[in-house]
């Protein structure tokens, strides 16, 4: 079978097998890529990542790869959404060919994998924030550690995964505007204003400016080249972007010709940054405050559900405000990205059989029910899963669209973006930056990460 791109995509002729919804406006799209870009990995994943990663040499690498890897990346699957005007598991298929067909297989894959244990750690979120709400805090490390581990196995995490399923569900089932675009418009503003609140907060802490110190701006060159550090800075962003899941490309077929696609990546980039580095000045002064350093740098879930609550709990009723706040605006940064994973594996039933989308919704979420009960009854199984779908098959598929958009079908990448009048320097930067830069990036963490993850499961 021929290699060689098919033509690119007429933009005066009718929409055929576009989908009917649509986004109200680009204000509306933005927020909602935003909101699956930001997420528990900007909460949960952040302070942990740069506390083992060296701090200011973690921050650096993240926001490298960020800017050189995932903006490109990005771009690249709004492009392959809109342009084709197909869910990710045809969409690749119809840009590059049969050849190409596994790749939206693999992006099925990775969203139902990641938000099979996704969505365990909703159920923990929220099981925290009624705590903190409604009873006290543990003030002692122990004591959370006896807390976490009631809530993060048996009964109350396995409750906690299926109704942050079933609430995920209901968003999803109802469209993309009056669903997914509305929980967007309200949640993603509000989550900013807790965030902001508590970063001010943060800032009056005794221990703020040894905290910002200690783990933001200290600096240690050896970690730019540990391949540990490296693994975790591309994880990072990944994960926290939101690209080579096959979520934003989802997003991108409802996209509207004219939409100024590379700006509104920017802009989604930008804000997803600006939380990540917002909720490190937020943990990391609580974390020096209140001598947390171990908690944090000990375990992946330490910071979150282990070090903030026992820390906050010296304060009295103002830790558990602060604390049901904290909870409150990562329930909504996790309900946001949820959403965006379910409608990866649903848009695809659509587009593929015609079904419904309270259909499709529903099988997808028995499914993904019963993957998520491993991770719901061990954190061990969570952690294997985190690694394995959110880590080397999520930089697989942003290896493969920058391969596809790249190098298989640049005529399309140029096509989209100049129909909808993107400057033709600015489209040839962006296919430059994805063909040798974001392209080499992602095979190098890819490596990286697969010898690393080998390496330590052999130790």
């Amino acid at each position: 079978m021929s290699m060689a791109p098919p033509p690119p995509p007429s933009y005066e002729a009718p929409e055929q097998g576009r989908p009917a919804e649509r986004w109200s406006s680009t204000m509306g799209f933005v927020l909602a890529t935003a909101g699956s870009a930001v997420g528990l990995g900007n909460l949960w994943g952040f302070a942990y990542r740069a506390s083992q990663g060296g701090g200011a040499a973690f921050v650096l690498l993240y926001l490298l790869i960020v800017l050189v890897v995932c903006l490109p990346v990005l771009v690249a699957e709004m492009v392959l959404g809109r342009s084709t005007g197909h869910s990710p598991l045809l969409a690749p298929l119809t840009a590059g060919g049969r050849r190409w067909a596994p790749l939206g297989w693999l992006y099925l894959l990775v969203a139902a994998g990641i938000l099979a244990y996704y969505s365990v750690l909703m159920g923990w979120t929220g099981r925290s924030l009624l705590h903190a709400l409604l009873e006290s805090l543990p003030a002692t490390m122990a004591e959370a550690e006896a807390y976490f581990g009631a809530i993060s196995s048996g009964g109350d995490a396995v409750l906690g995964h299926l109704i942050s399923l079933a609430l995920t569900g209901v968003v999803v089932a109802a469209g993309i505007r009056s669903g997914i675009e509305r929980l967007s418009r309200w949640g993603l503003p509000l989550l900013f204003l807790l965030l902001l609140g508590l970063a001010i907060w943060a800032a009056g802490l005794p221990g703020a400016r040894e905290g910002y110190a200690t783990f933001l701006l200290r600096w240690d060159a050896s970690k730019l080249i540990d391949p540990t550090t490296i693994r975790n800075a591309f994880t990072q962003a990944f994960f926290s972007i939101g690209t080579g899941v096959g979520a934003i490309l989802a997003y991108g077929t409802y996209l509207d010709r004219r939409s100024a696609i590379p700006a509104e990546a920017a802009l989604v980039v930008g804000m997803d940054t600006a939380v990540a580095l917002m909720a490190g000045c937020v943990t990391f002064p609580v974390v020096a405050s209140f001598g947390l350093g171990a908690g944090v740098s000990g375990s992946t879930v330490g910071t979150l559900f282990i070090a903030l609550p026992t820390g906050l709990a010296s304060q009295g009723a103002i830790g558990r405000l602060v604390a049901g706040l904290f909870f409150a605006l990562a329930f909504i940064a996790a309900i946001t990205s949820s959403v965006s994973l379910l409608e990866v594996p649903v848009s695809s039933l659509i587009d593929r059989f015609g079904w419904s989308r309270g259909r499709a919704v529903w099988l997808c979420v028995a499914v993904i029910a019963v993957l998520g009960l491993p991770p719901a009854l061990n954190v061990a199984a969570l952690e294997r899963m985190d690694a394995i779908f959110g880590g080397v098959l999520l930089l697989s598929g942003g290896l493969a669209m920058a391969l596809l958009l790249g190098w298989q079908a640049p005529a399309r990448f140029h096509a989209d973006l100049l129909g909808s009048g993107s400057p033709p320097w600015l489209v040839g930067a962006l296919l430059w930056a994805l063909r040798w830069l974001a392209a080499p990036a992602l095979g190098l963490g890819l490596a990286m990460s697969s010898f690393d993850l080998i390496g330590r499961g052999a130790g």
